[in-house]
């Protein structure tokens, strides 16, 4: 399957698992896990969250990851300073790049933002250089807008 089938399928499952009343939490912990496992090149899968001063970890599938990241440092402390979502398809040529898995090579990261705020961020990794391209983008950016709406 390509990657806008798998997109397109996701979106739908998305949008069901985020369908009523439901903790936070278990919102983050349902979408990473559907994420993990529907992208086959998504080594992991995670949120980390704004306290208004830095992020920390939020609910994620994978190996352990870093606790806490300022907005002045890594792939996920730009895109929350920046409010965008952040692409790279090298994360070693990436200044300032955070490793919490050596054998990450790229990384996709999609600001969660409600009423212009930064909740959080998704943080996707791979294994594979230049796994994330501009089809994530379109998808991940709807589906964490979609989240935002019902946090």
């Amino acid at each position: 399957m390509d990657k806008q089938n798998l997109y397109e399928m996701m979106t739908l499952q998305a949008q069901g698992l985020l369908e009523g009343r439901q903790h936070p939490v278990s919102l983050y912990a349902n979408l990473a896990a559907l994420i993990k496992t529907t992208l086959p090149y998504v080594s992991w899968a995670g949120f980390y969250l704004f306290d208004g001063e830095a992020l920390y970890l939020g609910p994620f599938q994978g190996l352990v990851a870093c606790v806490d990241i300022p907005l002045s440092k890594g792939v996920c402390g730009k895109a929350a300073r920046t409010k965008s979502t952040v692409i790279v398809d090298d994360v070693h040529a990436f200044p300032g790049h955070i490793a919490c898995d050596a054998g990450s090579q790229s990384e996709i990261v999609v600001p969660i933002l409600k009423n212009g705020q930064l909740l959080g961020v998704l943080d996707l990794d791979s294994y594979e250089h230049g796994a994330f391209d501009t089809t994530d983008q379109q998808y991940l950016e709807p589906i964490m807008a979609f989240l935002a709406n019902v946090l």
